[in-house]
């Protein structure tokens, strides 16, 4: 009697997989911080078996930094499209305002940037991709005044940024506006 061998399990095509699981773990990342953030969890968040976060990512620490770049690629063009139709101080202002003023709207994505740049504080890697993403944001701001305004700009909106989530009254649109009419300075203009 012939003896057959069991055709192999056809592979499920999943090509999107990779991308999944680092989306999965920017929301897990978000949902329960560094500290909890596990393999475990991802997979499970991803919909996918725990062995394909340990075959895409060589650990946890890769995993994650994979998943805070991509991240910061993602919020870098969202940063800088908010100011692609900026024409007037006034209108810089107004969308300097909105961003601060959206803080709770976009809670997730500043948690993940507050997560980020508490994890950068003991990973040099980490640490890197803050400050890639705090030149990035910098030559935004540059863009519409110096270099030293830009820098003091972006410093109070992160600070302004992390104050409201944390605040348990809302903090009044004018205050914000006057802190960063205050601080941005002279402009450049025409803006280009």
């Amino acid at each position: 009697m012939q003896r057959h061998e069991p055709s192999p399990r056809p592979r499920r095509k999943d090509p999107d997989r990779r991308e999944r699981i680092l989306d999965a773990a920017l929301d897990v990342l978000a949902e329960h911080g560094v500290a909890g953030t596990t393999h475990r969890r991802i997979a499970a968040h991803a919909d996918v078996p725990l062995g394909s976060v340990t075959y895409h990512f060589t650990g946890l620490a890769d995993l994650r930094a994979q998943a805070f770049a991509r991240y910061v690629e993602v919020q870098s063009a969202v940063f800088r499209n908010l100011f692609a139709r900026v024409e007037t101080r006034e209108q810089l202002i107004e969308a300097l305002t909105d961003l601060v003023q959206e803080g709770p709207a976009r809670h997730r994505s500043a948690v993940l940037g507050f997560e980020l740049r508490l994890a950068a504080l003991r990973d040099p890697e980490l640490r890197a991709l803050t400050e890639r993403w705090t030149a990035a944001s910098r030559a935004v701001l540059s863009r519409f005044t110096d270099p030293d305004n830009a820098a003091r700009l972006d410093a109070l909106l992160e600070g302004t940024i992390m104050h409201v989530l944390l605040s348990t009254a809302p903090e009044p649109r004018e205050r914000t506006r006057a802190a960063i009419d205050r601080t941005l300075g002279p402009v450049n203009g025409p803006f280009s």
